[in-house]
């Protein structure tokens, strides 16, 4: 599997679809690798070149001495679009991913073409609630933070008609290293890019759930207000939207990646 060797850490990554069709990049969320983006990606790769990886800390990647900053994360992407050589991309990122996203929207305008922000918020959370969080995985490790996880990420409907991809999924947050979820959760904590909002440019879509207890749609309604050029969308789903309503989360971010590429965006 590729590796790109960081400063701090070694990024476990993916590339799939045409070498020369436009880059896509997925971003993802706490506690999830490169495969939460399994649903979403045969809708891609057949036009994009689409760039899946884990974050610091999370899958197959490293998870270097904490603490964490939205910094770090963003450079950590930058180095890796650097390793793969590439100049410009459409991103797509859900709840923390969103969050990465935004903050290479602010500091590094000029390699962003579209932006999709998922299940996220310029601000998520609060800080009593991450740190509560952190106590929780510090003192029990993962699995009960995973179980909890599923809860939030999908209605309860499509928990119980999906149990399957429920243990697919648990495992997959249990896979994640407690250092780096930890590290990830400080960096919500930390972060809060409302103000820098009015500095973001690019085209942008605004997708939230309407089942979404973790970054409600309010939150979404606030991010897209505070965008001077975005479109919102809401889907029936929970906090993992680009999983449980798929197609239709393809379909919308492809209206706009598509768009941008033909120069409507």
């Amino acid at each position: 599997m590729p590796t790109a060797e960081l400063q701090a850490s070694s990024l476990h990554f993916e590339i799939s679809g045409p070498a020369t069709g436009p880059v896509v990049v997925l971003v993802n969320s706490l506690g999830s690798d490169l495969h939460m983006w399994d649903k979403v990606l045969p809708y891609l790769d057949t036009g994009f070149r689409v760039l899946r990886y884990d974050a610091r800390g999370h899958g197959r990647s490293t998870a270097p001495p904490i603490p964490y900053s939205i910094e770090q994360l963003g450079t950590d992407l930058l180095a890796l679009l650097q390793r793969i050589s590439a100049e410009t991309v459409h991103l797509c990122g859900l709840s923390l991913g969103g969050l990465v996203g935004l903050w290479l929207c602010i500091h590094a305008p000029e390699k962003i073409k579209s932006l999709v922000l998922a299940n996220t918020g310029s601000r998520i959370g609060t800080s009593e609630g991450w740190d509560a969080r952190i106590t929780a995985v510090r003192s029990q490790g993962i699995a009960p933070t995973a179980q909890a996880t599923l809860s939030r990420w999908f209605t309860s409907d499509y928990s119980i008609e999906h149990p399957e991809e429920m243990n697919q999924i648990r495992e997959m947050i249990e896979r994640t290293s407690p250092e780096g979820y930890i590290g990830c959760c400080g960096v919500l904590r930390d972060t809060d890019l409302r103000i820098e909002l009015a500095a973001i440019e690019v085209p942008c879509l605004v997708i939230t759930g309407s089942q979404d207890a973790a970054t409600p749609p309010e939150d979404g309604r606030a991010l897209h207000a505070g965008l001077r050029n975005s479109t919102y969308l809401e889907l029936h789903a929970s906090h993992l939207s680009a999983w449980e309503r798929s197609a239709e989360f393809a379909g919308a971010i492809l209206h706009l990646f598509q768009g941008k590429e033909r120069g409507n965006g």
